[in-house]
């Protein structure tokens, strides 16, 4: 055991020489796992941390270290990784302490002495910050607990510990001098400049700093933070969410670390404290002194925290903790009726904030029988109101049905089909009551949601709500009906033969839609409901052909999806997502549609307006209209109606957008590249992939520092990484390779970054694709990356076929392939002269490829075959020999008595080489005007 250790310690040893840390580190721990010698495994854990400082793992760095010291305190090289990994962690005083011990031990090591040095500066300039910090810090508690002051010197000095509390002294001197109770003073002030800048200090003190964190939990408390956020001041609500939503990310992000860094020793875990925020906020939802802001952060900070980011997770027993002791409380949010008097106070947004933190909780079940509890839950809330003989009581339960609809629809469904409800629906339509009607009306709005329900409501509803439509005063119901209508109507889908109404009426009702949308004199949740009413209705390609058509309708839109509405984001995002056709289509075998149709089977047909010149068209118009402007402010917004579908939507329109290169420069001047960022990591996995997608197309025509300025552009690197993969489309790839292939090219940090996503090992693999573009465009961004020497070093790996590959592809026919791979090759051979001496061993034919390349009427491929053979001559004589006794002399010969000015840079190179080899004695200058062969 002890042996096969050994050996796996060597060749980790030689990964770690030639470059690839990432296959040491995989050697070393596999030799950890069969260790049984206490020696052995010191040595390999000094070995890792050493790859885990490449990597800049630099907790995991300390932590091997440390293993090692435990079994040879006088380890110095483990030590000394040790001390480098504490500075990089900001444990300045510990590195220092390590590097003291590991001077004394080699004093006249220059590293020791080196990092010595540099770490008393460091903690001088640390010390000298917290003195300054600690001053500034004072005087600003001065102010604020002088209530003589001028209010004007007390807002700015408040302001101040805002911008000191960002940085990590000033963070640090804030809380050691008792600051958060400074702040609990201003909290309970009447100010809300005071109070605004409480809350954003504490958001600076909990950002990233578990133990900070807790201790403020525990302080402030979330009886007070709670009661801030359901202030009806907005920006203080809002500001209050920003702070828990920080406190959050602080607890939950400290216990998926393995160790803590600087908070291991003291902190215990934070499990509780997490409840205990979770619970209060449950408690906030059906408390009648909470603000409809309020109720709607907290329904945020719910839908944020509680369901698992990620289904690998197999733990969802938070979910089922506040199924169990919250969905009553969230259903009576979901139930409540604005219009009746005595009832929560609710916001435009609530409703659907509830239907999204329903729908995940629901989404989050791993089992039928959890998912049978959530339903019986429901139907059992429904059933209690319902059966009352109190009206107000029914509305509430038809209500909860509506909500549950938009949400778990599942869910929904199963309530809908409660013995009355659907009866009663129908019933309330007819009523004189507008609050009855306008609940009744919304309810069987979301009840035709299925082709099923929808034929079933055609034949028992069309006639009432066309009723309600026409004969209605109010224009709330009105437009309930229209969009009754609307839904209805386009029950067929795409499908141009599946009409629900007769020939033109879907055009009637498209154009009332755009009426009431661009009517500014309605109120802004009736323009909403228009907006519902396009969603459906542009399923039909004539809809969508006259809705691009109307500007001043288009306008009205973008107007209302950048607006404080939330509600309306899904809406536009559908109605967009119609008219680009960037929904999936799934085109039908012709076999199979002929055997449909011999069967007498229903063929969905496609509208002759949907054809791809339509499309192109309506885009064309949608950007000519501002539609980037809008999706950009869509993407901003910080609510539960910004669900994962409606982003995936926004993401669909982009890419629609960003499909002809012609459009890509408007879509990056209009903000469209910075929205796509939020959008790879917050999304569908589907949306997820369209964004990063669209990211590629941009960074393929784009100047990468102009459409993603700053850091941003290092953003763009991991998604376009996560196109690289066997679940995404051929295209996808290729595009992907294409746009790191630009990024390569820009910098040596960029290069880093994609090195870092594990991205050169994805595309080494995809230069043996089959497809021989992205086999092709593989091979070029393997060109730029070999411009980074950790690259550059995994060509010296010994038994690896990298070299032997852009060998043989530097003679295949693909002329785009051979660019790319002759390019590589003369990088590698320029930088690693060692690779020009293995060259011979990769094939028999390497002398007629390069000759070959000389030959080529391509003025590229012909540059780089010279300056690959420059490189081999100037790299070693007898190589260099054998090209000159060959006709490569010949070749090169001509070459350098070239001509033509457009063909300068070969005409040089070839020149070299001839110099080179008289240089060697190989050849001699024959009277000034001929070259001879040597000896």
């Amino acid at each position: 055991m002890t042996q096969d250790s050994s050996a796996l310690r060597e060749e980790g040893n030689s990964h770690f020489k030639a470059g690839d840390v990432q296959e040491a580190l995989s050697c070393y721990t596999k030799a950890l796992q069969i260790s049984d010698c206490q020696s052995e495994s010191a040595v390999l854990y000094r070995n890792r941390a050493a790859c885990y400082l490449k990597t800049e793992d630099y907790t995991k760095a300390e932590a091997d270290a440390t293993k090692a010291l435990e079994v040879d305190p006088g380890d110095v090289k483990a030590r000394f990784r040790r001390a480098q990994a504490l500075q990089k962690l900001g444990r300045l005083d510990q590195a220092f302490m390590d590097t003291q011990t590991c001077a004394q031990l080699e004093p006249k090591n220059k590293a020791f002495q080196d990092l010595l040095r540099q770490l008393g500066a460091q903690i001088q300039q640390k010390a000298a910050q917290l003195s300054s910090t600690d001053s500034r810090v004072q005087q600003m508690f001065k102010l604020l607990l002088d209530s003589s002051a001028p209010i004007s010197d007390r807002h700015k000095a408040a302001q101040n510990l805002v911008f000191l509390s960002r940085e990590d002294a000033g963070a640090e001197q804030i809380f050691r001098n008792d600051g958060v109770k400074l702040l609990q003073k201003l909290l309970e002030s009447q100010q809300e400049e005071l109070i605004l800048s409480a809350l954003r200090t504490l958001v600076g003190l909990c950002t990233g700093h578990q133990s900070r964190t807790v201790a403020i939990v525990n302080e402030v408390g979330m009886d007070r933070l709670c009661g801030v956020m359901g202030s009806a001041a907005s920006a203080v609500s809002l500001s209050a969410c920003h702070l828990l939503q920080v406190m959050f990310e602080a607890l939950t992000e400290g216990m998926k670390k393995e160790i803590r860094g600087k908070d291991e020793a003291i902190l215990p875990e934070p499990s509780r404290e997490l409840r205990s925020m979770l619970r209060h906020l449950i408690e906030m939802l059906p408390a009648s002194s909470v603000s409809g802001a309020g109720r709607d952060s907290a329904i945020n900070l719910l839908v944020k925290q509680v369901p698992r980011k990620s289904l690998k997770n197999p733990d969802n027993s938070l979910t089922l903790w506040v199924i169990d002791q919250g969905l009553k409380k969230i259903l009576e949010v979901a139930g409540t009726v604005p219009e009746v008097e005595g009832g929560l106070p609710l916001t435009d947004n609530t409703p659907m904030s509830c239907s999204v933190l329903l729908n995940k909780l629901y989404d989050d079940l791993k089992s039928d029988k959890e998912r049978e509890n959530f339903s019986k839950l429901c139907e059992e809330y429904v059933q209690h109101h319902f059966g009352s003989s109190d009206m107000e009581r029914k509305l509430r339960a038809i209500q909860t049905v509506s909500v549950l609809l938009q949400g778990p629809s599942d869910v929904g469904n199963c309530t809908l089909e409660l013995s009355g409800i659907m009866e009663a629906v129908i019933s309330l339509c007819a009523s004189e009551n507008i609050t009855h009607q306008q609940v009744a009306v919304e309810a069987l709005i979301h009840a035709a949601g299925k082709a099923k329900r929808a034929s079933f409501i055609t034949a028992n509803g069309v006639a009432l709500l066309k009723d309600l439509y026409k004969k209605s005063e109010n224009d709330r119901i009105r437009v309930r009906a229209l969009v009754g209508l609307c839904k209805l109507g386009s029950a067929g889908g795409t499908d141009f033969s599946m009409k629900q109404f007769a020939e033109g009426s879907t055009l009637k009702l498209a154009k009332q839609c755009r009426k009431w949308l661009c009517n500014e004199a309605l109120p802004p949740t009736s323009r909403r409901w228009a907006i519902e009413g396009l969603a459906y209705l542009t399923l039909d390609a004539d809809v969508k052909e006259d809705l691009v058509e109307d500007k001043k309708a288009l306008q009205a839109m973008f107007e209302l999806a950048k607006s404080e509405d939330k509600t309306v984001l899904f809406a536009v995002g559908s109605t967009l997502v119609n008219c680009t056709n960037s929904y999936d289509v799934e085109k039908p075998d012709p076999q199979m549609v002929e055997l449909a149709k011999y069967a007498k089977q229903h063929v969905p047909e496609e509208h002759p307006k949907d054809a791809q010149s339509f499309v192109e068209k309506r885009v064309m118009k949608l950007l000519e209209a501002g539609v980037v402007s809008a999706l950009v402010c869509m993407v901003k917004h910080e609510s539960p109606a910004l669900s994962e579908a409606c982003r995936e939507y926004i993401a669909r329109v982009i890419l629609a957008l960003v499909e002809r290169h012609e459009d890509r420069g408007l879509v990056v001047a209009q903000g469209g590249g910075k929205a796509l960022l939020p959008l790879v990591s917050e999304s569908t996995d589907r949306g997820k992939t369209k964004a990063a997608q669209a990211l590629a197309k941009i960074t393929i025509t784009s100047n990468p520092e102009i459409a993603f300025p700053g850091e941003r552009v290092y953003e763009v690197v991991r998604p376009l990484v996560s196109l690289l993969a066997l679940d995404c489309t051929m295209l996808q790839n290729f595009e992907a390779l294409m746009a790191l292939t630009n990024l390569a090219g820009f910098s040596e940090r960029l290069r880093q970054k994609i090195i870092k996503e594990k991205a050169v090992p994805k595309v080494e693999g995809y230069m043996f694709e089959e497809h021989e573009m992205v086999r092709a465009a593989a091979t070029e961004c393997m060109c730029n990356l070999a411009l980074s020497a950790e690259v550059q070093k995994s060509y010296l790996v010994p038994d690896s076929d990298r070299l032997k590959l852009l060998v043989l592809y530097s003679g295949e026919d693909d002329e785009r392939l051979r660019k790319a791979a002759s390019g590589t090759l003369a990088v590698l051979t320029g930088e690693i002269p060692e690779l020009c001496t293995r060259i011979p061993d990769t094939t028999s034919h390497w002398l007629e490829i390069f000759q070959a390349l000389l030959l080529s009427e391509n003025q590229d491929l012909r540059h780089r075959g010279v300056v690959i053979l420059m490189n081999i001559i100037q790299a070693d004589r007898s190589l260099a020999e054998k090209l000159i006794e060959s006709e490569a002399l010949e070749i090169l010969s001509v070459l350098a008595k070239g001509d033509n000015p457009n063909q300068d840079s070969v005409r040089k190179a070839a020149q070299r080489c001839l110099d080179l080899a008289m240089e060697y004695g190989l050849i001699r200058n024959n009277e000034g005007e001929s070259n001879g062969n040597s000896m």
